[in-house]
């Protein structure tokens, strides 16, 4: 499960990583993004621009957007079989940008919150799948969901499973239409261990108010 990341890198360095423009609203620093919150992707219908969508997936056919909050994630494994993902794999994947992802791990019968990051501390991109659903008023929401994959042998002893982040030369690939099922999928895989770095935080990063750099800084 991936429930909360951060996103704060400067917003130039982010474009240029992804050749993309920024949103025309700029893009506000998240230390402790949350689940109901407008964050960076890049939809595979516009590859050269990052956009703000909504994160907990609503589909088109749901009669509440409330759904979206039991769908911050969606297992690698059943993309190309559940009905809530399957026609978003075909139509509507998207990278979700980030610089770093937080998990809590079980030591001692509390929970130690941890921040996972490259270690170049290079910005990256999660997997995500995206929707439009249309409330009654005829508003359009736009929202997205972070795949998740198994763990790699860092995150293992930490948790089951961890967001599915692209490598570079994948991510290409995930927004690409004519690339199909098949290759849509295998570069689904548990980032690379050696290239990750982990290390725990304050609790304060248990709640999402909590949005600031002190929530990012090593503790001891």
């Amino acid at each position: 499960m991936c429930g909360r990341f951060s996103i704060f890198i400067d917003p130039a360095r982010l474009a240029e990583r992804f050749q993309a423009s920024l949103p025309p609203q700029g893009l506000v620093p998240r230390y402790n993004a949350a689940p109901r919150q407008d964050l960076p992707v890049i939809l595979n219908a516009e590859p050269h621009a990052i956009q703000l969508l909504r994160w907990g997936l609503v589909p088109s056919w749901a009669k509440d957007p409330a759904v979206g909050d039991r769908m911050i994630n969606a297992r690698a494994e059943t993309l190309a079989e559940k009905p809530s993902f399957r026609a978003a794999l075909h139509r509507r994947r998207c990278l979700v940008l980030a610089d770093g992802f937080y998990e809590w791990q079980k030591l001692d019968g509390s929970k130690i919150p941890l921040r996972i990051a490259l270690k170049s501390g290079e910005p990256f991109a999660f997997a995500g799948l995206w929707e439009m659903w249309q409330a009654a008023d005829g508003s359009l929401l736009r929202t997205f969901t972070i795949v998740t994959v198994p763990p790699n042998e860092l995150i293992a002893p930490i948790h089951d499973r961890m967001p599915a982040m692209l490598l570079p030369e994948h991510e290409a690939v995930w927004l690409d239409d004519r690339a199909g099922v098949a290759a849509w999928l295998d570069v689904l895989r548990p980032y690379p261990a050696d290239r990750l770095v982990a290390y725990p935080v304050s609790r304060r990063v248990n709640s999402p108010a909590n949005d600031d750099p002190s929530v990012v800084a090593p503790v001891a």
